[in-house]
């Protein structure tokens, strides 16, 4: 270190000053690492002018002492193995009093058996911890927030909370869900203009990740159930219209079936007169308008081309599911090349040609959809790897949810959610729901001048996290419509404060901050899902092992050591794909998780089954646990 300051930082990170054996050397050792944190230089003779005004000069053997150790270093290149021939000497002291002092505390009675025990396990272990140095991680990006609930209109607040506790579920699944529910409500049916030429649609693309088991139906029903109910009743309520006009235009069609028969059968001087008259039926029949049946939503398998007719004949719809079969059909499961057309252009409300389907079909302006489903994390795997999925900007419409699984962990007594809660969320869902269906036309709600302002300093941050080396810069795509989806956010907030006291007035900037702090949740959640989706099969096989060395085995101790064979015996993953397993052991021993006893078999062959690796003291820590 008094040769070259560049090792100190290495050298540190191995060293105590109290390994030692000479007290001379601890203190030359606090003094040159006092002198680098003062980003002062480092040599013998400042060290020995240091040491100087601290009055400890003479007591390490004065000035020329400094200049001997500096004779004795043949290289500076080897100073992190010089610190670890020290520190494991000095382990073996620490060892060796511990032994000592033990030993004459057993001949005297002054301890205990179990005692003694403990005492010369905690110096193993403490000597075992120091031999490690701190493990690399291995992309794992910590613990995820969850979502923000309080900010959350207190109707479906309490709906959220309440359900998430009565089925001991993560409330960011419930809350996920109602976010769909109100954008089922309003989605392409009320905008929201920010400033002059930016204007953003009220539908969202929707997606929170759960392992099987984790009782998505149970979430899912409740929180959508009154959307199905409603839609139900406005079939029912639009039945004698659509059989009216149903019939009328049957009738038209039959006098014009009639009228052209007898043409056909009639002589020509009559015929020129029934024709005519057959082509004013026709006319007559085709201005007889039969309105479809009211839709809300559409099933959660549905293929592009039966939502596009569907998007073209009703506009507005919704695909809630709590599966991931709409990931599939999307991912290509009917098709060689995957049609995403039609879900692109439906988030943004862009134009959308419907000719493909059939000809008498219009072009229809401003289509959304809206998407509200829960998938197992693998699905998004098979999402990300449709051809265009990522390129043609189709994940990047998403809001990502990846909440952890408590399976295990949950309680098996709940307490329902009150009837008093149910009601009030299904009353004022219904109530968005009748009042943005019935508007003829699409609303343009602006926003107040202060929520522009905290729009303006959304950009201004997001803008910054997209230079190089920042947080979002690696997922541009997905940040660059960011701001847009908080804005969405904020204005499904808006509508649902104020669905009976004048939700037509501005959005505020408080609907904006809400929304902000959604959309923090969200950004968090989706940078875990891109590194989830880009990750090699070996690092999630790796990420799975480290979870299991981490938890206690039955009788409340830790692993030290494992073989390969017990991961194969402990993780079903493995079983019969025993040639992963070898690239995530080999992936854990690089990031310093494990330590093989011996090196690999010769030939390239793998690892032995009989291979015992030691296991990082620190996955012990309950700080450390998944």
């Amino acid at each position: 270190m008094l040769l070259s300051p560049a090792v100190i930082p290495e050298i540190t990170a191995i060293l105590d000053p109290a390994d030692y054996y000479r007290p001379a050397h601890e203190t030359i050792h606090r003094a040159i690492t006092t002198l680098h944190e003062r980003d002062e230089p480092v040599d013998p003779i400042t060290v020995a002018a240091y040491l100087a005004q601290t009055g400890d000069l003479n007591r390490i053997g004065g000035a020329s002492y400094l200049h001997h150790l500096v004779q004795q270093v043949p290289t500076t290149s080897n100073g992190e193995y010089y610190a670890a021939i020290a520190r494991d000497a000095a382990d073996n002291r620490r060892l060796d009093a511990t032994g000592m002092r033990l030993s004459q505390s057993a001949r005297t009675g002054e301890l205990t058996a179990d005692a003694t025990r403990a005492e010369a396990l905690a110096a193993l272990e403490a000597a075992e911890q120091r031999a490690w140095s701190e493990p690399t991680p291995l992309g794992e990006g910590g613990t995820l927030p969850s979502f923000p609930v309080n900010v959350l209109p207190c109707w479906m607040r309490d709906q959220v909370v309440a359900l998430a506790e009565f089925t001991q579920t993560p409330p960011d699944m419930a809350a996920t869900m109602g976010l769909a529910a109100l954008s089922t409500t309003a989605g392409g049916r009320v905008h929201f203009q920010i400033r002059p030429g930016w204007v953003e649609q009220s539908n969202l693309y929707l997606v929170c990740a759960m392992p099987p088991a984790s009782r998505k139906s149970d979430v899912f029903a409740p929180m959508t159930a009154p959307i199905y109910r409603i839609e139900e009743e406005l079939a029912q309520q639009a039945k004698p219209a659509i059989i009216e006009a149903q019939t009328a235009k049957e009738t038209a069609e039959a006098e014009v079936d009639a009228l052209l028969a007898k043409a056909r059968k009639g002589d020509p001087i009559d015929r020129q007169q029934l024709v005519a008259e057959a082509s004013a039926a026709r006319m007559l029949a085709d201005e007889i308008h039969v309105p479809p049946t009211p839709r809300l939503t559409v099933s959660g398998d549905i293929t592009p081309e039966p939502l596009t007719h569907l998007l073209a004949t009703h506009r507005c719809l919704a695909a809630l599911s709590p599966e991931g079969d709409l990931f599939d059909i999307i991912a290509g499961r009917y098709s060689t090349r995957p049609n995403l057309g039609v879900f692109l252009q439906a988030h943004k409300g862009e134009r959308l040609q419907t000719d493909r389907i059939t000809r008498d079909q219009p072009t229809i302006d401003r289509p959304a959809l809206t998407i509200g489903v829960t998938p197992q994390p693998a699905v998004l795997h098979d999402l990300a790897s449709a051809p265009g999925a990522r390129d043609r900007g189709l994940l990047a419409r998403f809001l990502y949810s990846l909440p952890p699984s408590n399976l295990g962990y949950r309680r098996i007594r709940t307490q329902p959610v009150p009837d008093s809660v149910s009601r009030t969320y299904d009353a004022r869902l219904e109530a968005m729901v009748r009042t943005f269906t019935d508007l003829p036309d699409p609303v343009t709600i602006p926003l107040s001048a202060q929520a522009d302002a905290v729009v303006e300093r959304l950009q201004e941050e997001v803008e910054f996290k997209l230079r190089p080396d920042q947080s979002l810069s690696h997922v541009k795509d997905w940040a660059g419509k960011l701001v847009g989806a908080t804005i969405r956010i904020a204005g499904l907030l808006h509508l649902a404060d104020r669905i009976s006291t004048g939700w037509g007035e501005p959005v505020n900037a408080e609907c904006v901050e809400r929304a902000a702090a959604i959309a923090e949740y969200y950004t968090a959640h989706a940078l875990a899902v891109f590194d989830l989706i880009a990750a090699d099969p070996a690092t999630d096989d790796a990420v799975h092992i480290l979870d299991w060395l981490r938890r206690p085995k039955q009788n409340g101790t830790h692993r030290t050591t494992v073989k390969r064979r017990d991961v194969v015996a402990s993780l079903r993953r493995f079983r019969g794909r025993t040639d992963t397993i070898d690239p995530a052991l080999s992936l854990l021993e690089e990031h310093g998780y494990l330590r093989a006893d011996r090196p690999p078999s010769p030939g390239g062959r793998g690892r032995a089954a009989t291979i015992t690796f030691r296991v990082h003291p620190a996955l012990k820590d309950p700080q450390n646990a998944p």
